[in-house]
Parts: C-alpha cells; sequence; structure tokens
C-alpha cells in the first residue's frame, strides 16, 4: 500500500514544483541546442545574389534572378545565423560576356566560395540562371494625347489644338525594346467631363517600363474649352478617278459641324470636301458609303454626315 501511495506521490505537484520542473526542461533544452550549434552539419541556404556588368552599355531586358540556393557544410552557429539572415552577404555574379543568356550552377562554384568565410560549399542547388541583358539605348519620341475619354458638358467643346509640354521624352532602356517602339507615344488621358480650360499633367506610361528610364516622366497636356455650336452645310464630292459603270447619285453630301461660337461665320468662308473610297465595289452592286471629310479646319469636328448612294453596273 505504502508503495502505491509513494507512486502517486511523484505526480502530486504543487505549483512551485511545477515551475522548478518547467525550468529545468528549459535548461536542458538550451544546453541541447548548444551543443548541437556547436557541431558541424549541413544544409540549404538561400542568399541574395548581385550581378556585376557594364552598366554604362548594357540594361536589363526581363528581371534578373535575385537569389541562388546552396547546400553548405560548417559550424551550426554559423549555419543558423546564416538560415534566418543574419549576417548573410550577398554573393557577386560578375559577368564578363553580358550577351550569354544563362549561368550555370556548377560554374558559380568557385565564384561564391571566396565569398562565404567559414563554410563550405559543397554544390550551387540552382541549376542555373537565367539573364537577359541588351544593349543600352537612348531615343527621343514624339508626344500625343488621346482624347476619346475627354467629354464636354452640353453647348461645350475643344476650341484650340492641344499643346504637350514637353513635346517629346527620351526614353533609355534595351535595344530589343526601344528600337521596336513607334515614334510617337501616347498619352492616354482620364475620363473627364469638361465645361473649362484643361490643363493637367500625365504619366508617361509605357509596356515594359521596370526596364525603361523616361526623361522626363510626366508631361503637361493643355487646350481650350468654350461654347460650340453646329452649323449644316452642305460639301461637294469629289471622288477622285472613278472606274467605269460607276454613278454617284448624289455629287454632295450634307454635314453636320460643331464648331467653336465664335469662328461659326469662318466655316461658310472655308471650302472642305468629301472624299468616297469605293474600290471594292463590285459590278451589279449599289451601296451606301459614308464620306470622310477632308481639308476641315482644326477647329472644327463632324458631328453627322450623310451617306452616298454608288452604284456600279
Amino acid at each position: 500500500m505504502s508503495f502505491f501511495r509513494v507512486f502517486i506521490n511523484l505526480f502530486q505537484f504543487n505549483r512551485t514544483n511545477w515551475k522548478v520542473v518547467a525550468l529545468c526542461f528549459t535548461t536542458a533544452t538550451v544546453f541541447w541546442l548548444f551543443n548541437a550549434l556547436n557541431k558541424s552539419h549541413t544544409t540549404n541556404i538561400r542568399f541574395p545574389i548581385r550581378f556585376e556588368y557594364d552598366q554604362q552599355k548594357y540594361v536589363p531586358a526581363e528581371p534578373l534572378p535575385q537569389q541562388v540556393m546552396l547546400n553548405l557544410s560548417g559550424n551550426g552557429w554559423d549555419l543558423f545565423r546564416k538560415h534566418f539572415g543574419l549576417k548573410t552577404p550577398t554573393l557577386v555574379i560578375p559577368l564578363d560576356k553580358p550577351e550569354m543568356k544563362q549561368v550555370s550552377g556548377y560554374s558559380l562554384l568557385s565564384v561564391f566560395a571566396s565569398q562565404i568565410a567559414n563554410l563550405k560549399i559543397n554544390f550551387v542547388v540552382t541549376d542555373s540562371l537565367r539573364i537577359h541583358l541588351d544593349e543600352k539605348l537612348t531615343r527621343k519620341f514624339r508626344l500625343t494625347a488621346d482624347l476619346s475619354g475627354i467629354t464636354y458638358k452640353k453647348g461645350f467643346g475643344r476650341i484650340s489644338p492641344v499643346v504637350i509640354l514637353p513635346d517629346s521624352s527620351a526614353l533609355t532602356g534595351p535595344k530589343s525594346i526601344i528600337s521596336k517602339m513607334p515614334d510617337s507615344i501616347v498619352l492616354n488621358m482620364q475620363e473627364k467631363k469638361l465645361n473649362e480650360n484643361f490643363r493637367g499633367e500625365t504619366e508617361i506610361a509605357l509596356p515594359s517600363a521596370e526596364f525603361i528610364s523616361r526623361n522626363p516622366p510626366i508631361a503637361e497636356v493643355m487646350f481650350e474649352v468654350g461654347e460650340m455650336v453646329e452649323v449644316n452645310k452642305w460639301v461637294k464630292i469629289r471622288p477622285g478617278k472613278v472606274p467605269w459603270g460607276m454613278e454617284l447619285v448624289n455629287d454632295s453630301v450634307q454635314v453636320v459641324f460643331q464648331v467653336p461660337q465664335k469662328t461659326a461665320e469662318h466655316l461658310a468662308s472655308s471650302s472642305p470636301w468629301a472624299s468616297l473610297d469605293f474600290s471594292d465595289l463590285r459590278k451589279g452592286e449599289t451601296r451606301r458609303f459614308y464620306p470622310r471629310v477632308e481639308g476641315l479646319p482644326a477647329w472644327a469636328s463632324v458631328v453627322k454626315i450623310d451617306s452616298i448612294t454608288v452604284r456600279r453596273y
């Protein structure tokens, strides 16, 4: 009976005894951890990397790798610190041939050996690093504005040309990207509804912008807004050379123009004309075409235009 009482008493700790047990367990764990870290171990660790190349002549055309994984052996304390990013060096990879597209992990073994102290590199876990450097090119591009998102309150419209300051931007980036870009960059304006003059800054947005620097990166767009009126006017059709068997039902077309109120009188003295392209009209076919108005003053725009019937016998 006394044996069972002693056995039960072993598990009947008061609060003080539990604190002692916890302290003993913690102390034993710390001793075990310190003892383990003093031994040699092998593990995989990720290191940040940086590429060295002639940045005056070359730029990245794709994002460069940021990390590489190495299999290392060494003292547990050194491995512990580097595993958790403590005193982890940034490894430098020199690129003597920037045109190369890939760096093998095996070739990096000797490159990294002198950059990591107190640890032995067993092998590079990362199989290869894909890189794409290209020749640096600087080219100037003309700036234009897309006003399709701009609308106007009833009775108002744009009454002046669009002014962009500066009118161009110099782009510097990979030759493979810069050389394929069109000669002008379109500034996409935010949607607005206006009844007064506009002046605002717009960012020069580009595809592959992370690889291209812009000088300047922002342009200012401005134009005047004023009261507009609609004017009806008959416009003469200039069909150019009419193929044999082609007949125009009308020789002029009615057009509704929108013009600034202060220039409405000047529209009568202007001589816009309508042109037609009916080259795809087949024999025996009758079709309606919408002419294109040309010779229009910069301050006028077409609101509505009638269609023209064309027959080909």
